[in-house]
């Protein structure tokens, strides 16, 4: 069997070791040939392959990015998968002699795979987004990373703040899904955590940060680029669309600092960490994770079970049917944001 490994979408810490982990058990152990598709789709729509054994994927665990390279282009002419742009694939597949397809990406990537499945074209799903926010699996490989440079940062953003008697905003990652803000507050202590799923008023926000600052603190308040305050229209500081049609985020950290500023008194700085936290190598969770969902995938591609992704339950690495991975969107749950804001301010 000849399977094709192509990554779409952002990168996430941790894809080099997938397709280690991928490669060495499908081409050592089950005897597949193996091709990698340069810059996702833009690859098989060109034909730019390289092949992929054990020597290709020597030591590349440890290395942030992806050796592959990844874009967000479409699969389909304008992004639907019609009759004929899935007789295209197909013949694409034959022109290139590829049996299978093997996909890491975060619920775009996912649903794709999802709709080639549907068309009956053999595809193996493997989980990967630093938003934590894909169905079917606990954790996804990036996300741990992801975390560790945000609160590293907040560690960082709080010694000078404290040393100035200054408000600090911190501005991660987190459009529809506020895990990263979630999981990097609780790790650094910060006094007040803004999630996309939870608004809440500018006037709330500042009663939390003076509460902080009348107990002689200074508040570190991290806050996800998709969080829009309570009764507000998205928050965006950059014109345009991005690669999926969708509006611009980036920048609600520079629209509240100033109004934090004013309404309280207290000096306010924003930090926008962007994407500092995509880079730079995994953690050793996640590269733990991404070999054993690519190790995963392989055997799922060995057994012919198409349509499927390899995701994590617990501390078990497990096959899910693709639609309960893109079905639904995973967002934080109520309870979890509770759970942290009885300790805002």
């Amino acid at each position: 069997m000849r399977i094709g490994v192509l990554c779409s979408g952002g990168d996430s810490p941790g894809m080099n070791a997938a397709i280690r982990g991928a490669v060495l058990r499908g081409v050592e152990v089950h005897g597949f040939e193996m091709v990698g598709f340069m810059d996702g789709w833009r690859g098989f729509h060109d034909g730019d392959t390289v092949p992929l054994d054990r020597l290709a994927v020597r030591g590349i665990s440890p290395l942030g990015g992806v050796m592959l390279g990844t874009s967000r282009v479409p699969p389909f002419p304008d992004g639907v998968a019609t009759p004929e742009a899935l007789a295209a694939v197909r013949a694409r597949m034959t022109e290139l002699g590829i049996d299978a397809f093997l996909l890491i990406g975060g619920n775009g990537t996912q649903t794709v795979a999802q709709m080639l499945d549907d068309a009956g074209i053999p595809v193996v799903g493997v989980p990967k987004t630093i938003d934590n926010d894909l169905g079917g699996t606990d954790y996804t490989f990036g996300f741990d990373t992801a975390v560790s440079v945000a609160a590293e940062a907040i560690d960082r953003l709080r010694t000078t703040g404290e040393s100035h008697r200054r408000c600090m905003v911190l501005e991660v990652m987190g459009r529809d899904a506020g895990w990263i803000a979630l999981h990097a507050g609780m790790a650094g202590g910060a006094q007040l955590i803004l999630l996309p799923e939870f608004p809440e008023s500018v006037e709330q926000i500042c009663e939390w940060v003076l509460s902080v600052r009348d107990r002689g603190r200074s508040s570190l308040v991290v806050v996800a680029e998709g969080f829009r305050p309570a009764g507000e229209a998205d928050v965006v500081t950059r014109a345009g669309l991005d690669g999926f049609g969708r509006p611009r985020l980036g920048g609600v950290a520079e629209v509240l600092a100033p109004r934090i500023e004013e309404r309280t008194g207290i000096e306010t700085r924003a930090t926008v960490l962007g994407h500092v936290q995509r880079g730079g190598s995994p953690t050793a969770f996640d590269r733990v994770l991404a070999t054993r969902t690519g190790i995963a995938a392989a055997d799922a591609a060995n057994d012919g079970a198409w349509g499927t992704m390899a995701g994590l339950h617990g501390d078990r690495v497990e096959l899910v049917p693709l639609e309960e991975a893109v079905g639904a969107l995973k967002t934080v749950p109520a309870a979890r944001y509770e759970e942290a804001r009885l300790s805002f301010g």
